[in-house]
């Protein structure tokens, strides 16, 4: 399953708030909240928000096998 838990700590590594990612970013609280759960992610969700936060997919998501996460 792909976890977003890194989303988070980037965003509090660069202070961007989710209000920032909804007002300058173009990310609904939709889609915030299925980021929160853990939700699937749309290619170009993920680009707009590697693009803002100026960092790689790494940086924002991880693959945690079924069971370990």
């Amino acid at each position: 399953m792909i976890k977003f838990d890194r989303l988070w700590k980037t965003m509090e590594k660069k202070n961007i708030s989710t209000y920032q990612l909804r007002e300058h970013c173009g990310i609904d609280s939709k889609t915030v909240r299925r980021l929160k759960a853990d939700d699937n992610m749309e290619t170009k969700t993920l680009n707009k928000l590697c693009a803002f936060l100026d960092c790689r997919l790494e940086d924002i998501a991880e693959y945690v096998p079924e069971g370990n996460g």
